[in-house]
């Protein structure tokens, strides 16, 4: 099995911190070298302790679900001998309480516009079909209920 990962890195400077002001924003480091602004939604924290321009941890998983569903979509278009121009979403969640009463992503719609061209068009019913395919094989759909783990690193301060 494949293992991903990635680096999140927020530093507090100058901040007083335990007033409950200081900002949000922080760094989203990935193993290809691309390096991400992220805070957290000024839907949850109020500006200017969060950064509107940044991305946040539930537009992340909105997208995260969308580029997965692509990636399928677009090897079982090619599978089947359909291609495919153009690719276009624009996906949604919604934040609402679970049926535990927590706070959660309770609904993401996925919006997908997909432009083919060639000598073998899919009908409409093929590419209802092969968007349920995409759903049913999407990794990053499987794992939404999967287990998250917490192994915090404790480090003792000198002294």
């Amino acid at each position: 099995m494949a293992e991903y990962s990635a680096e999140v890195l927020w530093l507090r400077g100058e901040q007083p911190f335990v007033d409950n002001r200081y900002s949000r924003r922080h760094l989203l480091r990935f193993d290809g070298g691309i390096e991400l602004a992220a805070s957290s939604s000024p839907h949850v924290v109020p500006l200017p302790y969060s950064d509107a321009a940044a991305v946040d941890p539930e537009e992340a998983f909105v997208a995260s679900l969308a580029s997965c569903h692509l990636l399928w979509f677009l090897a079982i278009a090619a599978g089947r001998g359909h291609r495919v121009d153009r690719y276009s979403d624009q996906p949604s969640g919604v934040m609402g309480r679970n049926s535990d009463g927590r706070l959660a992503m309770t609904r993401v719609t996925l919006r997908p516009a997909v432009q083919f061209s060639g000598d073998r068009l899919p009908t409409d019913e093929e590419i209802r079909q092969m968007h349920h395919a995409a759903h049913d094989e999407c990794f990053i759909a499987n794992s939404v209920r999967c287990e998250v783990c917490c192994e915090p690193v404790v480090a003792v301060p000198p002294g």
